[in-house]
């Protein structure tokens, strides 16, 4: 997801991956308010809870968590305190995942210092997988756990080949476009969502001769789209076939749909159709306050950050139209520890707060759109409106969207070579390099940070 407070987290650098940074944009999310508009011993199977300090005779569940994951916001943890008396829940939060993420590794490989759950983006859900599903439990064989709760692809992601499933889906990242109304207007574009849509529907390269289009008649210093970064992104997340194959091979150099993404936005870059930003640094922010771009790549949860770093008078001025193209920009998973001190209690934790009813709730006030689409239907979704987007039924959008998602192959190391792309590719194209020039230094450094 996965914005948890700076993103679901910003692996591998101080400046994040645009992966990651969804866990840092998640701090933000906390803006969209309430409805919408957000290392212990072995399970001893001791109920009584004397020994954990939860007080009272209570079993404390402790969670580890990164970013603002939203549970404790939504009310869920006092829910389920309410229906279980006998449970007490407890959050363990590190800001960002950069720094949770290696301590969570340390802490598996060590059997020692875990929570009974622990949550794991999906950036690094691969990894986990590959190398640490012995440590885990088997969601599969939870009983009231049914993997029909979830989209197949969120499932598959987190079962490992033996067929064990280490964690449950909480949210994940829908791609839409967002866009200004009043921007698009004074460009002389249609500002009717299903107008919008038709713009580029079908097709990303539709999208930027959109941006084409604005630039004739842009007002005065504004771009169409924020960011080369966001652009790539949203152009990758749609592709079947992305870093990896099937069989575990980085591939990214010969995938056509890696270069043929990396060149559009390269020609966007060139033309000057976004913005010259890196996403989720504090010029990017200032783009934002100031209303520089008329377009964004939108999962649900960056309306959260539109909102914490736009000016009032912007609220109500976006809306969302469908992507060109279906995919996912984030999301994470939760695990239970094998040597958690209440496996059990854990599990049945877990699988209550992954329900579709809690996932929906989850997504009218944090803004994290379900992994489970029986939570479509609910008026949670239905119903969920925000700020900056007025009346736009941004529940029903967002789950259109999902529905058509592509299945990825996820990497270990997908984080480390969407921010070469990113932070050391497309962006130098905004600074005079040609696209083959910033190509070339992307893979170097790709290439480079793989061996280490």
């Amino acid at each position: 997801m996965r914005a948890r407070t700076l993103p679901h987290s910003r692996l591998g650098s101080s400046r994040g991956t645009p992966i990651s940074r969804r866990a840092a944009a998640l701090a933000a999310v906390a803006a969209l308010g309430t409805g919408l508009l957000a290392g212990c011993a072995k399970d001893s199977g001791d109920k009584s809870g004397s020994s954990d300090g939860g007080g009272g005779g209570r079993t404390t569940i402790t969670l580890g968590l990164f970013g603002t994951q939203g549970f404790k916001e939504a009310g869920l943890y006092a829910e389920y305190e309410k229906l279980h008396p006998g449970i007490r829940i407890q959050e363990n939060v590190t800001e960002r995942n950069e720094n949770y993420y290696p301590a969570l590794v340390n802490h598996l490989t060590t059997n020692s210092g875990l929570m009974d759950v622990q949550a794991v983006e999906v950036g690094n859900i691969a990894e986990v997988v590959g190398t640490q599903a012995s440590k885990l439990e088997d969601f599969s064989k939870v009983p009231g756990v049914n993997r029909s709760n979830w989209l197949d692809w969120k499932w598959q992601q987190a079962t490992a080949k033996d067929g064990r499933t280490v964690g449950l889906g909480t949210d994940i990242g829908p791609m839409a476009i967002c866009y200004r109304k009043d921007l698009f207007q004074q460009a002389g574009l249609p500002t009717d969502r299903e107008a919008v849509g038709k713009l580029w529907a079908g097709d990303w390269n539709k999208l930027v001769t959109a941006g084409e289009t604005y630039k004739k008649k842009a007002p005065g210093g504004t771009y169409f789209m924020d960011s080369p970064g966001g652009l790539l992104n949203a152009v990758l997340s749609s592709e079947k076939d992305k870093f990896y194959d099937s069989s575990g091979k980085v591939v990214y150099k010969t995938n056509p749909a890696v270069r043929n993404a990396f060149d559009l936005t390269a020609k966007a870059a060139q033309e000057g159709v976004v913005g010259a930003q890196t996403q989720f640094q504090p010029a990017w922010d200032q783009t934002i306050a100031n209303s520089r771009f008329a377009a964004v790549a939108c999962p649900p949860w960056m309306l959260g950050y539109l909102k914490g770093k736009s000016k009032p008078q912007a609220a109500g001025k976006w809306d969302v139209a469908p992507a060109p193209k279906a995919g996912n920009w984030g999301g994470t998973f939760l695990a239970v520890p094998r040597n958690g001190r209440h496996v059990k209690e854990a599990e049945a934790f877990v699988a209550w707060l992954t329900a579709p009813a809690q996932q929906a709730r989850l997504f009218s006030v944090q803004g994290s759109f379900p992994s489970a689409p029986g939570a479509y239907s609910l008026p949670l979704v239905t119903g969920a409106k925000n700020a900056m987007t007025g009346d736009a039924p941004i529940g029903t959008i967002f789950a259109e969207a999902a529905k058509s998602i592509p299945t990825q192959v996820i990497g270990p190391k997908d984080g480390i070579i969407q921010q070469g792309l990113t932070d050391n590719g497309v962006i130098l194209v905004t600074q005079g390099k040609s696209a083959a020039e910033a190509w070339r230094t992307a893979t170097r450094t790709i290439d480079n940070n793989l061996e280490k």
